[in-house]
């Protein structure tokens, strides 16, 4: 569920560099590429090109019973009536959105928390997506609903076609139950929308020549009043081209309402401007500290040491202050999280009258409830959080009241919803758990045990896995093990419950690994930052580093080491191909990055600038292009079979990527499969059907590769 107010949305998904530095050797001056024409997404030779390659797949790996019975299994998961019904509080309701075999769309429906806590809840059907597809001719993927606040009697529902991110937005009446004949409507774009009242609207979108960023995303927000035409809509603000986004959002939390625009420069780096006495003024926190905004307190999370108030606050911090008193010059932050050499900030959520702060410590999650009192924030843990695992804790509703919801997990326990009470005002005490819903186990993890270890880097850092598998492994190297890498955006991975891995993978007595590679959010910022641009071979030295270690300790072998990654891991996977070959038996390669060339290019790549680099700036393509796969693959060298997968309606990272690598890897005659779902967007699948389907075809090559 999407919720207006107090979050602010820093982190769209891309970012452009803004130094207007002129490219010495513009892309039209590279070598000819043969294989560009395949950048044409819709172009029909191109996706004849796509269909051959499918049918090919579908050869090898889809047409024998292991495969069908491991997609029936993997359907009948994704489909169990058995999962917990996720669910947001909308006024007097829990809403829910749930797909299943009878409702392969989706329903989003709702209920009251008494039915809830029954085993057999009622639900209402709010929007039938099934129904909806089918009287429209399309096929909706549901992206959320914005609420209008406190009222909860309005909000903006996002369909998206085939699953892409560009959403068509309408406004619904929950009261009604029913769209709003004559209500707010925008066309399909990549919008960023919020209610400013009960009949205006933020609104950013595609408004035609100028009005999108070079990455295709907003570039202004402009007022839309009720009753007038898009067109007619007034512009409050308006971004730089090369800016990655411009958004809008106000917090009506009753006593603070307020409005805010974002300017997003970057990935990394943004501007928020608050509208006080009818202009906008910009709040003086550094462009690379995300803030948000909760009653009185703005809360910043650094990325940077920040040298203020005569104190060095450390990057990676979560500190609070008063806003009012901020915007008049005080600087005497309090200090809510201090981050170590080992522990690092997740994610926190408010409730009424305190803060759930979620932090990693050696990669274990960790929550506490701090509550103002007397001056100071007051701390007390939160109990029921696993050793290894995740956790999340988030409010049910941060404007009135002081329940959270609480979901854990581990590697080899299903999923658990509790719903938690914190006291009112004042000191913290321990909070009240109820459990309110208990997945199953989807696959038998009798014989499994969850590792910690620790993999040396080229450079000497200590990088940490996670191994999931049997507790009895053969010491000869034999068993075939998975490892799993991202290593990009921030972003950690943290071992949960996967009941597909669970399935497919595990319970054959398989090994699954997870690496917690520089370039990710493990260890805070500077783990992040340390794999930027320039240094971004260390992320891969990190995850050669752990394969090396599994090797060393007879976990595995070569010939039955096997990796996957997806997006930015996707760029991982090329890497790993085309740097260390003989590591691998088999390689998943999902809706990657591949051409690091032409990348800024491509859709939203440009907004990922920050991460990787401009290519266009010699000094910068100096080191891109020896961590772009497309362009270091090596007609002499022999190089592991590799599935690699996407999605021609994913809008964010560019099919022909995945076309061209595929394209490439034939041309010199290496073993490479290549499947395109035509729907799904960047997750790949557009439905639960598609989904058993596309991840049955990587574990049926990894199965078929390893043994």
């Amino acid at each position: 569920m999407i919720r207006t107010g107090a979050p602010i949305p820093f982190l769209l998904a891309a970012c452009l560099m803004t130094s207007p530095v002129p490219a010495a050797e513009p892309v039209s001056s590279q070598p000819a590429d043969p294989h560009q024409w395949l950048e044409d997404v819709t172009g029909e030779k191109p996706l004849e090109w796509v269909r051959q390659r499918n049918a090919r797949v579908k050869a090898a790996l889809t047409e024998n019973a292991p495969f069908q019975a491991l997609e029936t299994r993997i359907l009948s998961i994704l489909d169990s009536k058995d999962r917990i019904p996720m669910v947001g509080k909308i006024g007097p309701h829990y809403y829910n959105f749930w797909r299943d075999a009878k409702n392969p769309k989706g329903l989003w429906r709702r209920t009251t928390l008494a039915e809830y806590r029954g085993k057999a809840p009622a639900w209402e059907t709010v929007i039938d997506l099934d129904a909806l597809s089918a009287a429209e001719g399309e096929n909706w993927v549901w992206h959320g609903a914005t609420v209008l606040e406190p009222d909860d009697r309005r909000c903006l529902v996002a369909l998206s076609r085939g699953g892409a991110d560009a959403e068509v937005i309408r406004e619904f009446d929950l009261e009604k139950v029913a769209f709003v004949a004559d209500g707010f409507t925008l066309p399909e774009a990549k919008s960023r929308v919020a209610w400013q009242d009960a009949d205006t609207l933020l609104v950013g979108t595609d408004f035609g020549d100028g009005s999108l960023t070079t990455s295709g995303y907003p570039r202004t927000v402009r007022v839309w009043k009720r009753g007038t035409p898009l067109a007619s809509a007034t512009t409050l603000y308006e971004g730089q081209s090369d800016d990655m986004a411009v958004t809008a959002f106000t917090d009506r939390t009753p006593g603070f309402e307020r409005q805010f625009v974002v300017r997003q420069m970057t990935f990394w780096t943004n501007e928020l401007h608050q509208l006080r006495d009818g202009r906008l003024v910009r709040v003086p926190k550094p462009d690379d500290a995300n803030a948000s905004l909760h009653r009185e307190w703005l809360l910043l999370e650094l990325r940077k040491d920040w040298e203020t108030g005569g104190k060095t606050l450390p990057a990676g911090a979560l500190l609070a202050i008063d806003h009012e008193r901020f915007m008049a010059g005080d600087r005497d932050f309090h200090l809510l999280f201090r981050p170590g050499p080992r522990t690092s900030l997740v994610a926190f959520s408010p409730t009424r009258h305190h803060l759930l702060v979620t932090t990693l410590d050696n990669v274990r999650n960790r929550i506490e409830a701090l509550s103002w009192q007397g001056g100071k924030w007051l701390r007390e843990p939160l109990a029921g959080v696993p050793d290894v695992g995740t956790a999340s804790a988030t409010a049910v509703d941060d404007l009135e009241g002081d329940d959270f919801f609480l979901v854990t997990a581990s590697p080899l326990a299903p999923s658990t919803l509790s719903l938690g009470s914190l006291p009112g005002a004042g000191a913290p005490r321990a909070a009240t758990v109820e459990t309110l819903k208990s997945a199953p186990a989807f696959f038998d993890a009798s014989r499994l045990v969850v590792e910690q270890h620790e993999a040396t880097s080229a450079d000497g850092t200590k990088v940490p896995y996670f191994q999931i598998g049997p507790r009895e492994l053969p010491a000869d190297g034999s068993t075939p093990t998975l490892l799993y890498g991202y290593g990009g955006f921030e972003i950690p991975l943290v071992p949960g419950y996967d009941p597909i891995t669970g399935a497919a993978w595990l319970e054959r007595g398989h090994v699954s690994v997870i690496a917690n590679i520089r370039g990710g959010g493990e260890f805070g910022p500077a783990w992040h930052q340390a794999a930027l641009k320039a240094n971004r071979p260390r992320a891969y030295e990190d995850f050669i580093a752990v394969a090396e270690d599994l090797v060393r300790r007879r976990v595995t072998s070569p010939p039955h080491l096997g990796i996957k990654g997806g997006s930015n891991g996707g760029l991982l996977m090329g890497n790993m191909l085309t740097r260390r070959p003989d590591l691998w038996g088999g390689i998943v390669c999902q809706v990657p990055l591949r051409d690091m060339r032409r990348y800024h290019t491509l859709l939203a790549g440009a907004s990922w600038m920050g991460e990787y680099g401009n290519p266009d700036e010699p000094a910068e393509w100096e080191f891109i292009k020896g961590f772009s796969p497309y362009h270091n693959v090596d007609p002499a060298t022999d190089y592991p079979p590799i599935l690699i997968t996407t999605s021609t309606r994913d809008d964010r990272v560019h099919p022909g990527h995945a076309r061209k690598m595929a394209a490439r890897l034939e041309e010199y005659g290496k073993p490479v499969l290549s499947y395109e779902n035509i729907e799904g967007g960047h997750g790949g699948a557009a439905d639960n059907r598609q989904k058993a389907f596309m991840d049955s075809l990587g574990w049926t090559f990894l199965e078929k590769e390893l043994r």
